[in-house]
C-alpha cells in the first residue's frame, strides 16, 4: 500500500489508530494542536505537519478523530474542503451528534468528496491493538472506499446505513452499555449488603438470565471475573466523562426524534453525578463506588 493518509487528532485514541495505519503500510501526514502528540506520531513514523490544511495536501484519505461536533465542522469547513485533493476519501471517526455528522457529509458531497462517519467502539487498548469496531454511515460507494483504511485500524467494520447512521449506532450502543453497567453495579452493591458474597453472586448471575457484557467481560468489582479496569483502581478503559458525553448525545438525539429513553436519561443523570464528584477521569465502571455509598 502506498496511499498517504492525513490524520488529524492524535489524542488517546487517534495516536494508536495512526500507529496502526503506519504498521499496515500507509504513509501518514499528522496534525494535532498538541506538540507532544505530534512528537509521538513522528516517533511512530508519521510526518508531522504544521496545520490541518498542510496535512491533507496530497493525501488520498483524511481521517479525523476530534472531541466534538463543533471541532469536526471547523476542521472540515476551515481546512479540509479547501485543501484536500478532489479524489480524497474523508473519514470522521469522532463521536459526535447525528445532525452535525449528516450536515458535514452533505457539505462534503456538495464539494465532490466521498465521506463517511465512522465512530469507534473499543477504547484505548483496542485503538493501540488495532481491534476497534467501526460503525460506518455513508453511501455504499463511500463505505467500500473507506473499508480497507478502517480495517487497518480495527477488527470489525460494519456499514450501519446512510450518513449519520454510524453515530446513531454508536450512541444507541453506548446508552445501552451505560444503563447495563449501572444495573450491574446496583446488583453487586445490593448483593453485598444483603450478605451474598460477590464472587458467589458472579458465579450465579454470569450463567443466569442477568448475565451481560458489563458483568462477564468488564466486571466492575476488583478480583471478580476477568481482568478489567476495576483491577487497576479504575484507571484506563473508558473514562466516565466520555460515557457522560455519549449519554448526552443519546438523550439529545432521542429528544430530536421523540424517542422515549427513561433508562438512558437516568443513566445520564447518574454519570453526571459521578463526573461532578471529580471522578470523570476514572473508568465508567467506577460508578459502583457511587452506588455503594
Amino acid at each position: 500500500m502506498s496511499m498517504t493518509i492525513a490524520f488529524i487528532g492524535l489524542g488517546n485514541m487517534g495516536a494508536g489508530m495512526a500507529a496502526n495505519l503506519l504498521k499496515n503500510g500507509y504513509a501518514v501526514r499528522a496534525f494535532d494542536l498538541s506538540a507532544s502528540a505530534l512528537d509521538k506520531a513522528k516517533e511512530a513514523g508519521a510526518l508531522p505537519c504544521a496545520s490541518a490544511g498542510e496535512a491533507v495536501q496530497g493525501a488520498g484519505a483524511v481521517v479525523t478523530m476530534l472531541p466534538a461536533g463543533k471541532h469536526v465542522e471547523e476542521v472540515y469547513n476551515g481546512s479540509v474542503f479547501g485543501a484536500a485533493d478532489a479524489g480524497a476519501i474523508l473519514l470522521d471517526c469522532s463521536t459526535i451528534d447525528v445532525a452535525t455528522a449528516r450536515r458535514t457529509i452533505a457539505a462534503a458531497e456538495d464539494k465532490g468528496f466521498a465521506m463517511v462517519d465512522a465512530p469507534v467502539s473499543g477504547g484505548i487498548a483496542a485503538a493501540n491493538g488495532g481491534t476497534l469496531t467501526f460503525m460506518v454511515g455513508g453511501s455504499d460507494a463511500a463505505f467500500e472506499r473507506a473499508r480497507p483504511i478502517l480495517s487497518a485500524m480495527g477488527k470489525a467494520v460494519i456499514h450501519a446505513g446512510g450518513a449519520g447512521n454510524g453515530q446513531a449506532a454508536k450512541i444507541c450502543n453506548n446508552m445501552l452499555l451505560g444503563a447495563t453497567m449501572i444495573a450491574t453495579c446496583e446488583a453487586f452493591a445490593m448483593a453485598e449488603k444483603i450478605g451474598l458474597d460477590p464472587q458467589t453472586f458472579y458465579d450465579i448471575s454470569s450463567v443466569s438470565s442477568g448475565q451481560s457484557w458489563s458483568m462477564t467481560s468488564y466486571c466492575p468489582l476488583p478480583g471478580v471475573g476477568p481482568n478489567s479496569p476495576a483491577d487497576n483502581g479504575y484507571e484506563g478503559g473508558f473514562a466516565a466523562a466520555l460515557m457522560l458525553k455519549d449519554l448526552k448525545l443519546a438523550v439529545e438525539a432521542a429528544a430530536a426524534v421523540n424517542a422515549s429513553v427513561p433508562m438512558g436519561g437516568n443513566a445520564e443523570a447518574l454519570y453526571q453525578m459521578l463526573v461532578n464528584s471529580g471522578e470523570g477521569g476514572k473508568d465508567f465502571s467506577s460508578i459502583i463506588r457511587l452506588l455503594r455509598g
